[in-house]
């Protein structure tokens, strides 16, 4: 059994904690404000928008060493919806792992809604998580929670592939905000 801890008590994060008791796994969720409270999973998920990680990974960082840490952010501009706030060389994940060196960084999860991951199927299709990194046992522990879940989770490459998971997230997330599609609706992958 993996204890994940969950950083984070917004839709995704609430969206989160459901899957980890499907999966049958222990939970520990805490709000990102909630110094109080140590992070103590094998896993952990960073369920904050893409501004609050610095504050996170300031006053936590050091709970994150040695663990696997999942980003799930899409640095997305919200004010103009019209771009991503990070390097085009870079994404928020390579980031986030240049100040975690002793974490085990995975991108996952921000190319699902929250609706998605608690409805377990987008339409008609089982939800697909993409899963980016460059630790392979990272990734086949996380894809172990989410497969039993009963949601299916796919291997997108190394961790530099993060970018374009970033940008995929940001298509959907600029459609939904249009209005062109809706919250509780999104990308559907069919293995």
């Amino acid at each position: 059994m993996v204890t994940v801890s969950i950083v984070g008590t917004g839709h995704m994060g609430s969206a989160l904690a459901g899957l980890v008791t499907r999966a049958g796994h222990a939970l520990e969720q805490v709000g990102s404000h909630d110094l109080d409270t140590p992070i103590t999973g094998d896993l952990v998920v960073l369920a904050v928008p893409y501004p609050a990680v610095d504050d996170v990974l300031t006053q936590r960082g050091d709970q994150l060493s040695g663990r696997i840490v999942v980003d799930i952010t899409n640095p997305v501009n919200f004010a103009t919806f019209d771009s991503l706030t990070v390097a085009a060389d870079s994404s928020a994940t390579a980031e986030i792992a240049a100040r975690l060196p002793n974490s085990r960084v995975l991108k996952a999860f921000n190319t699902t809604f929250a609706a998605t991951l608690t409805a377990g199927t987008v339409g008609p299709v089982t939800t697909t998580v993409l899963i980016a990194g460059d630790d392979t046992d990272a990734k086949t522990t996380l894809a172990e929670v989410i497969t039993a879940a009963g949601l299916n989770a796919i291997d997108a490459g190394p961790l530099a592939r993060a970018r374009e998971l970033e940008a995929i997230g940001f298509v959907q997330i600029s459609l939904a905000a249009a209005e062109k599609i809706s919250w509780t609706g999104g990308f559907g992958l069919v293995p």
